[in-house]
């Protein structure tokens, strides 16, 4: 499918299209695809071995089909991929056509192994060797040389005739020149003889003579290469497994309410707007707002959050949540691609089309390896030819030099950890964008934090309440809430909602004679009382309680209103910006990591000051513009600082976009988003530290795979030219340097970053800085907003 992402460029805009791209078996096809495509004028390309996918930049007067096209010119297969909904349907219906078009892989793998088993045991067991064993080896080597092969033979050729080496030429050289000796050996060498033996050695030993056999190597080579890629196929289906889990999520159908009836409807028939049900244990179908009812939500698969969230009347959901509780009638305000789940998919899978520059290393190492590799083994065998070893000896180093030589692992090396990490970061609420963002992430050494929805949630709510001698808080906050009911400001709409959660069932007494007076407060008569609630009046002194309590709310930058009943105070709310549960323990965990936390917000000196002392950060900039954030962002980078960003605004985007590495949080606006390389998408802040975890442990397995990739073909061509590597181990070693390579990828799939759940401060924490105990996420979550300040 071709995706329009378009860019402005100087002739005309350019069109970015994915296909995918079949037969490609190591990294050496993706070097020929690559090239292929970057013949054409004005395009460039990037293949991913691992996904078996290509992203083609071109100019948009080339079309989906020429490009197709180019790939099928150079020998291998191109088709447009399908949406994501459709993206199983449509892996079945390929595997489908290849069952019909012949045998499948694996029935290929279980008939070579039928006929290859007892040629290994023939020619490795002297004993079972009998009269005119050699013959029947002969036999069953013939299919397997000749059909079993034929895979690796067939893709040599086309290789051959567009002037390039890969691996399977290789392996098809292997086997040829395997049988090919064998046969001279059994019609022209005196192997065919009655009653002939032949020992068997892991190392090959020259002095044997023409009479020497190589059917082992010819049968063996198929087997574990064909049993080698069956494997890492597998393997790197299990890589990607979390993007496919990802396009699963959404329901398939969902019941539309209309009236007091309801109909169930594909999910692709829904349009924004439309209501529908959400019964118990189902699905959410789309991104929308609960108009009716109230339950849980089990966000687990969609953002990693592992404790269910209440909803109610006027809550946002997301499509892909589990209905945990009660019967829920939404409101659609996103379909199909504008989903969360939608952007969460194609974010996932524009990330796993990337390359990063190590990659690009390793692919153009491969690109001239086979090359390489088949003139070390011509080398090889006519120096010992040349230095009078027996014939057989030399076909046999040279086979060896073939067969163990392994560019597939080299191309793998990257890409299966990345697609494993991506997958696995989107598991715990981390979207990353492409390789880039996460070797950049690497190496951050500052993070610039903002502070309203990033360090806070940036919701005003009642932090505390006091009132006089004698009053319950209880009782006040409930006439507040009922005066502030009529009011839109958020300082009000915050004193409703702790006031609902007070009440019993959630209802406030009616109010009468309501009148809002913009910038004072509020008037009302509740329960037969006059109640006003407003900013604090320098007329009217305020009880010694409450004055403190407002002088606490001022130092910690809080809103402090004043609740009067009947002409006289009774109490002061104080409502503010939450800090996150997560915020604390993430920054405490990334200076564990090496990295500096830096606050910059526009925010006054006092709020900003008073969120500060409270995650620890020491070095805060206030009252900065959209601007200085810039700025400071480029004195940091000036004095050597590797800086990533975290914010969630419009006025965070230039900042996003200008430091090492921007991160947006998944509820904040669009153009944060889209200028960052990284998206949280749930609103933790532990996340962060999650993501430089997972980071570090990814490139620690790239490095593993790339070393093993490399040492492994240092190390054994060298043995195999030099006569002490027999073919058949050669052909093993060959096939498990590939599957080792994925199955160390896959391992990321379960890694779990130490502390990523750990969302509280013990009591001695703030020991570490020497300044006050922040409040735990418990304390966070469940402390009342009746807390009396006295």
């Amino acid at each position: 499918m071709t995706t329009a992402d378009q860019r402005e460029t100087d002739d005309e805009p350019d069109a970015i299209t994915d296909l995918l791209v079949g037969g490609m078996t190591c990294a050496a096809c993706v070097g020929r695809v690559e090239k292929k495509l970057g013949r054409v004028e004005g395009v460039t390309a990037t293949v991913n071995l691992a996904t078996g996918r290509a992203r083609v930049s071109h100019p948009a007067s080339v079309t989906a089909e020429q490009l197709i096209s180019v790939v099928e010119s150079a020998g291998y297969t191109a088709e447009l991929p399908p949406p994501p909904a459709e993206e199983q349907h449509a892996d079945a219906a390929r595997e489908q056509r290849k069952a019909g078009a012949g045998i499948s892989d694996r029935g290929r793998l279980l008939i070579t192994a039928w006929l290859s088993l007892p040629v290994l045991l023939l020619s490795m067991v002297p004993s079972l060797q009998f009269t005119y064993w050699q013959w029947l080896c002969f036999n069953l080597a013939v299919p397997v040389v000749g059909w079993s092969a034929w895979p690796f033979h067939e893709r040599a050729w086309k290789g051959l005739r567009h002037a390039t080496a890969t691996m399977d030429t290789l392996v098809s050289l292997g086997v040829l020149a395997s049988f090919a000796w064998s046969t001279y050996a059994l019609y022209f060498g005196g192997a065919g003889q009655p009653g002939m033996r032949m020992p068997f050695s892991l190392v090959p030993e020259a002095g044997s003579g023409s009479a020497h056999l190589y059917l082992e190597a010819a049968v063996s080579v198929p087997l574990f290469v064909l049993a080698g890629r069956y494997l890492e196929e597998r393997a790197k289906q299990g890589t990607g497994s979390a993007l496919r889990a990802l396009a699963e999520l959404g329901a398939k159908d969902v019941e539309l309410r209309e009236g007091d009836q309801g109909r169930r409807v594909p999910v692709s028939a829904l349009r924004v707007g439309q209501e529908f049900l959400v019964r118990p244990g189902e699905k959410v179908a789309t991104d929308g707002v609960v108009t009716d009812g109230s339950s849980a939500l089990d966000l687990s698969l969609v953002t990693g959050e592992s404790v269910p969230v209440e909803v109610g009347p006027e809550s946002a959901v997301v499509g892909g949540a589990v209905n945990a509780g009660g019967l829920l009638v939404v409101r659609a305000t996103a379909v199909g691609a504008d989903t969360q789940l939608a952007r969460i998919t194609q974010l996932v899978s524009d990330a796993q089309a990337g390359k990063a520059r190590i990659q690009r290393l390793a692919d153009a190492v491969a690109g001239v390896f086979v090359p390489a590799i088949v003139t070390v083994a011509c080398t090889v065998l006519g120096f010992w030819l040349g230095a009078g070893a027996d014939a057989s000896a030399a076909v046999t180093a040279a086979v060896a030099v073939l067969v163990v030589a392994c560019p597939c692992a080299l191309g793998l090396a990257t890409p299966t950890a990345f697609m494993a990490a991506t997958g696995r970061g989107a598991q715990l609420g981390v979207l990353l964008r492409g390789p880039e963002a996460l070797e950049r992430l690497r190496h951050i050494d500052t993070v610039v934090f903002d502070k309203t929805g990033t360090l806070t949630t940036g919701r005003m709510t009642l932090n505390a309440t006091a009132v006089v001698a004698g009053e319950d808080a209880s009782a006040i906050l409930r006439l507040a809430g009922a005066v502030e009911y009529g009011s839109e400001h958020p300082i009000g709409r915050a004193i409703v909602s702790a006031a609902r959660q007070a009440a019993d069932g959630g209802q406030l007494p009616p109010v009468a004679d309501f009148r809002a007076v913009p910038g004072v407060g509020v008037h009302g008569r509740v329960d037969g009382h006059e109640v006003v609630v407003g900013r604090p009046r320098p007329d009217s002194p305020l009880p010694d309680t409450l004055q403190q309590a407002l002088d606490d709310a001022q130092a910690s930058a809080r809103t402090a209103v004043v609740v009067e009943r009947d002409g006289r105070p009774v109490g002061i709310l104080a409502v503010g910006d939450t800090l996150r549960p997560s915020s604390y323990s993430a920054v405490r965990h990334l200076r564990k990591l090496g990295i500096e936390p830096i606050l910059v917000t526009g925010d006054g000196p006092a709020a900003a000051r008073a969120v500060a002392e409270q995650v620890g950060i020491d070095e805060v900039h206030a009252e900065v513009t959209p601007e200085g954030k810039t700025a400071i962002v480029a004195r940091l980078r000036d004095e050597g600082c590797r800086v990533a960003v975290i914010g969630d605004g419009v006025n965070d985007a230039a900042a996003l976009a200008s430091a090492d590495l921007g991160i947006a949080m998944g509820g904040g606006t669009d153009a944060a988003i889209g200028a960052a390389d990284i998206t949280l998408v749930r609103e933790d802040m532990q996340a962060v530290v999650a993501a430089v975890q997972l980071t570090r442990r990814t490139l620690s397995t790239i490095r593993a795979n790339l070393a093993w990739a490399f040492g492994y073909n240092i190390v054994t061509v060298p043995l195999a030219a030099t006569g002490w590597l027999n073919p058949m181990f050669a052909a093993v070693a060959m096939s498990a340097s590939s599957v080792l390579v994925v199955a160390n990828s896959l391992r990321l799939r379960a890694y779990s970053p130490p502390g990523h759940r750990y969302r509280s401060a013990p009591a001695s924490a703030s020991a570490d800085k020497g300044g006050p105990t922040p409040p735990s996420a418990e304390d966070s979550n469940t402390a009342s907003p009746l807390e009396e300040i006295r």
